[in-house]
């Protein structure tokens, strides 16, 4: 859905506590979310405000978000 807000506490709201820790115990997973929700972010700027731009440019800024929400639930899970 356009504009369909996609940070971690939303997409995984039973892990909360898990993120909030992990958040301020390891810079590299801070990071990696500060990483992810400027991806996230900018793409719900870009579809909210309709900016042209080329349909490869938002899937694939779409794709590296994926990643990224996978590699920080992979860190969640472990």
């Amino acid at each position: 859905m356009l504009g369909e807000s996609h940070d971690l506490l939303h997409e995984f709201p039973d892990l909360e506590a898990k993120i909030s820790a992990l958040r301020s115990d390891s810079a590299e997973f801070a990071q990696m979310m500060d990483d992810y929700d400027t991806l996230d972010a900018r793409v719900r700027d870009l579809e909210e405000l309709g900016t042209p731009v080329a349909d490869e440019t938002i899937e694939e800024l779409k794709k590296k978000r994926l990643v990224l929400k996978d590699k920080l639930y992979a860190i969640l899970r472990s």
